[in-house]
């Protein structure tokens, strides 16, 4: 008897370069789960254009992030990768779940609020209805498990409320998804200030640990990162009142895959400058190899846009289906041509 796999969706927009915090808790799972479940990895570029950017640049960075899935390890035979802008569903059952999305429940988003005072002079609709896309995204491939950051609950939440609502009024057409939250990750802290989470829109770019950037860059600002005023030979672990060190364990930690526990009775007693230039030694080490295999992927455009054709045809396989059954549901006539 054929075992059928778990579905599993996860999208990623094309916006700025990813960290290693994005690698940690997003890439580097995804990777590790790709055997485990039915995947299908999207590039969100159509999430991507509510804030405004040159033609040039989108286009460019979506095929950097399709080289970066594959240097990451992203198998394009196990797994469908595509851009979302290929698949025309998406934006098509979009218009639809918007008939079953109210104003209210959108404007109540924290991550509209926040883009809204953040782009204020950009208030446009698509940043209201960012959340019924990403419904749409999910829903369309009838999504069992959506991998989603703790910053996207809400959106998850919203998803749910959806589908109920929809399902009540018509046959149960939808799947209602289950929630995959990264833990291992997930808050890396920035480097001069460890009590926010490091980000790749932060202003001050010695925050951050970029995957792409110059390997000395690395190092430097490992180096600089910000420890504590105490013993500088008091390597542990704890978040309130050494919160430099407890980021750095919790990256050396999940860049190696040893626990916690272990770096501390590794490092007992060891200066914060060996422990630093240990660190640094080992990210230097692990991201110089994604470096050489991405860039080796991206200059071969012609196979990343194969990459991005197959999956797209895959992927709209799956996606046509859903739709033509939303279209039945609600007595729009289906396209059979």
């Amino acid at each position: 008897m054929k075992l059928f796999k778990k579905k599993l969706f996860s999208a990623i927009q094309p916006s700025g370069m990813p960290t290693i915090g994005n690698y940690i808790s997003v890439l580097n799972n995804l990777v590790h789960i790709q055997d485990k479940f039915d995947c299908l990895f999207c590039i969100a570029d159509l999430h991507s254009i509510t804030v405004r950017r040159k033609s040039n640049d989108l286009s460019r960075s979506i095929l950097d992030m399709i080289a970066l899935y594959l240097a990451c390890g992203f198998d394009p035979n196990q797994a469908i990768i595509f851009i979302q802008s290929h698949v025309y569903e998406h934006t098509q059952l979009s218009w639809i779940l918007n008939c079953f999305s109210y104003v209210g429940e959108l404007s109540r988003m924290t991550q509209f609020k926040d883009k809204s005072i953040r782009f204020s002079n950009n208030i446009n609709v698509g940043l209201l209805n960012y959340p019924v896309l990403m419904a749409s995204d999910v829903l369309l491939y009838k999504t069992d498990i959506i991998l989603v950051g703790e910053d996207q609950k809400q959106h998850l939440e919203l998803i749910h409320d959806i589908v109920i609502r929809f399902n009540n009024i018509y046959k149960k057409l939808f799947v209602l998804p289950s929630s995959l939250i990264s833990k291992t990750g997930s808050k890396i802290m920035s480097l001069l200030n460890p009590t926010k989470k490091m980000s790749k829109s932060d202003p001050n770019t010695k925050n951050t640990i970029f995957l792409l950037e110059d390997i000395s860059s690395i190092i430097k600002k490992i180096h600089h990162a910000q420890t504590d005023s105490d013993n500088p030979c008091s390597i542990i672990y704890n978040k309130k009142n050494k919160a430099g060190i407890s980021n750095l364990l919790n990256i050396f930690s999940s860049f190696s895959g040893k626990t916690i526990k272990s770096l501390e009775n590794e490092y007992a007693n060891v200066m914060y400058s060996k422990f630093k230039h240990d660190l640094s030694d080992f990210i230097a080490d692990k991201i110089s190899c994604l470096q050489k295999k991405y860039f080796d992927f991206r200059k071969n455009e012609d196979y990343l846009q194969n990459i991005v054709k197959s999956g797209a045809e895959k992927a709209q396989c799956q996606a046509k289906i859903t739709l033509d059954q939303v279209y039945k549901a609600i007595g729009l006539p289906v396209k059979y041509y």
